[in-house]
């Protein structure tokens, strides 16, 4: 089933590890075979790599795009991953299930179950007062 994505002006997509900018009008690209695909959205960059969990999401981000170095990042992500779950044990049912995810080698599905580790990563922050909550949006 091809996959359809809408990309709006100066929007950048990776495509088996290619970075593609849309330099014009809003278009549609159909992809007609598996590839491996980040919108940018999606990207977190090394700088932004700041929390134990976003290490984790770093590292297997880096392994899904970068084939000929996944063993490398995968070991990274490994390391990470143990030392998130060492220091938050109630991340281990989620961790288990990333795990799961990349020993199928589904990195794209496992990334997003990642997110569920930032997202949880946040709330114990919040919760300790390591980090401020969000504000309410007014309305």
């Amino acid at each position: 089933m091809p996959l359809r994505i809408k990309l709006p002006a100066k929007e950048k997509v990776i495509i088996n590890g290619a970075v593609i900018e849309n330099a014009g009008d809003a278009t549609t690209i159909i992809l007609h075979n598996k590839v491996d695909i980040l919108r940018r959205k999606e990207v977190m960059s090394e700088e932004d790599a700041v929390t134990p969990s976003r290490r984790v999401y770093y590292a297997l981000q880096c392994a899904y795009l970068f084939k000929n170095e996944r063993k490398k990042y995968l070991v990274s992500f490994q390391e990470f991953l143990n030392d998130y779950v060492a220091a938050a044990p109630s991340s281990a049912d989620m961790a288990g299930k990333v795990v799961d995810l990349v020993d199928q080698e589904r990195y794209y599905e496992a990334l997003r179950k990642t997110l569920k580790l930032v997202e949880h990563e946040t709330e114990r922050l919040i919760e300790v007062g390591a980090i401020p909550a969000p504000e309410a949006e007014a309305g």
